[in-house]
């Protein structure tokens, strides 16, 4: 018998089914809402803190208040990810603007709609093989501001689906020229020689907060980290490739549209990123 998924919504604790939100949502009539992905490994939460910083940062980019203070998000958190039992997966956390008449305009005196719930791990677990993950490029149709993290993500089910029809597993996103922004729902990253090709923070892509954790392990362990744009061409000829996010932890780019990234097998560099990043997090679980 499947178990039956516990939800935090607005201060309780309900069980899946009986957790709704009315119609008249901001969230849901407009997009009018942020979120945040959060790992969970060992049934703790992976960079917790630096997934709240950025929920902080969203949600001040949107002028929604927060919801709840630091200290109570974690004690849900923490207390969501027990009742369901969850030793490795995903944490998913949901702040809309509130309930109002539908309109463009808000009056700014609306209150949050607060809810989360966990997924277990789809992918491969941490502790077992990396398997080679394969892209799709698809046009980059997402609004401006890309660093902020809503929910308005028609773009990246675009990209998505169409990488999955296609029989990929995720979208690489391109702008005019071939230029790479980020993945369809995580960053990208090019290894060539003994160089880690990464695209500067801006607008253009999301500020990724295992790409945050896995930098300084790179350079730790001797790739020199080179920022600033490239294109799909530069990156179908790279030695190696490799994904980063929330729940893939760093996972290794097998094929671009078909077109095999390196030799074929799981390189050295992704190999060794990839153990040492999950070393460094799990000291700092939360």
């Amino acid at each position: 018998m499947q178990k039956v998924r516990t939800v935090y919504l607005n201060g309780a604790f309900v069980e899946e089914a009986a957790a709704t939100v009315p119609v008249m949502d901001r969230g849901l009539l407009f997009a009018d809402a942020v979120y945040e992905g959060i790992g969970v490994l060992d049934g703790r939460l992976v960079d917790g803190l630096k997934h709240l910083d950025r929920l902080d940062r969203s949600l001040e980019s949107v002028s929604i208040p927060r919801p709840m203070s630091r200290d109570d998000m974690i004690t849900m958190l923490r207390e969501l990810v027990a009742l369901d039992g969850l030793d490795e997966g995903f944490l998913y956390l949901h702040v809309t603007r509130g309930v109002a008449e539908r309109d463009y305009v808000h009056g700014g005196d609306l209150v949050p709609n607060v809810f989360a719930f966990t997924q277990p791990q789809h992918g491969v677990s941490a502790d077992s093989e990396p398997v080679f993950r394969t892209l799709r490029t698809f046009p980059d149709l997402r609004w401006l501001r890309r660093d902020i993290k809503t929910t308005n993500l028609l773009g990246q089910v675009l990209a998505k689906q169409a990488a999955f029809d296609a029989g990929d597993d995720e979208a690489l996103l391109v702008v005019d020229g071939g230029e790479v922004t980020e993945g369809g729902a995580v960053s990208f990253f090019p290894v060539v020689g003994d160089r880690l090709l990464v695209r500067p923070l801006g607008p253009e892509i999301l500020p990724g907060v295992t790409r945050s954790s896995v930098l300084p392990v790179a350079e730790a362990e001797g790739l020199i980290v080179e920022e600033r744009t490239y294109t799909v061409d530069e990156a179908k000829v790279a030695d190696e490739a490799f994904i980063t996010g929330a729940s893939s932890y760093v996972e290794p780019v097998g094929a671009i549209d078909g077109v095999p990234v390196g030799d074929g097998s799981v390189g050295p560099w992704v190999r060794r990123l990839r153990a040492a990043y999950l070393a460094d997090v799990r000291t700092r679980l939360l």
